[in-house]
């Protein structure tokens, strides 16, 4: 059975350190997925400026900095 994107994600378009983000995210997905196991783990706080610094960890981790000005705007859920 293969899902569908239920999110409106899947037609969002992402740019600068975001978009390097997620798709270093989805790398460590697919490769845990080939592998059969893995383990994740996503920490993100705001720093000066009010950057955003995103850590993403499995196996190795990553930082990436994001300024306010790539940040994807917020859609309301309801």
């Amino acid at each position: 059975m293969h899902d569908a994107p239920t999110g409106s994600t899947a037609s969002r378009s992402y740019f600068g350190r975001t978009a390097e983000a997620l798709a270093h995210l989805e790398t460590v997905i697919i490769d845990g997925l080939g592998h059969g196991f893995f383990d994740c783990s996503i920490t993100c706080e705001i720093i000066a400026g009010r950057k955003r610094q995103l850590v993403i960890r499995a196996g190795k981790s990553h930082k990436f900095i994001i300024p306010e000005d790539e940040l994807p705007a917020l859609t309301p859920r309801g």
